[in-house]
């Protein structure tokens, strides 16, 4: 149990303060995020015919990356809004190299399959 003197040094942390330019940010974060739902909402009403197990798995990989970078990009808008240090998010973008490969890597991979579909 921390004695008064010791509850007295502790302190919450001030918010932090939005500027026009991070809430630019966050209306932009908004609008990707929408753009998520409206993705996912799309990518969900249509029918995959799959041929085995596997081609359905590629299926809902590509359909995640797709949709997972729309909130990506986003959760990047509202972490650069508010930290207080945007450099130190230099990280992130490893995040959306590795859902766009994904994207390309399935594509690549779906496109190969045989001719049977139009």
């Amino acid at each position: 149990m921390l004695g008064p003197s010791a509850a007295a040094g502790l302190t919450h942390p001030a918010a932090p303060k939005l500027t026009g330019f991070d809430v630019a940010e966050l209306v932009v974060a908004g609008g990707l995020a929408l753009l998520g739902v409206r993705s996912l909402l799309r990518w969900l009403r249509l029918d995959f015919p799959a041929r085995g197990a596997g081609e359905r798995v590629l299926y809902s990989l590509h359909v995640m990356a797709r949709v997972g970078l729309w909130f990506a990009f986003a959760l990047f808008f509202v972490g650069s809004a508010l930290s207080e240090e945007p450099a130190g998010l230099r990280w992130y973008v490893l995040v959306l190299i590795a859902l766009a490969g994904v994207q390309m890597l399935t594509t690549l991979a779906l496109g190969r399959g045989g001719g049977s579909r139009p």
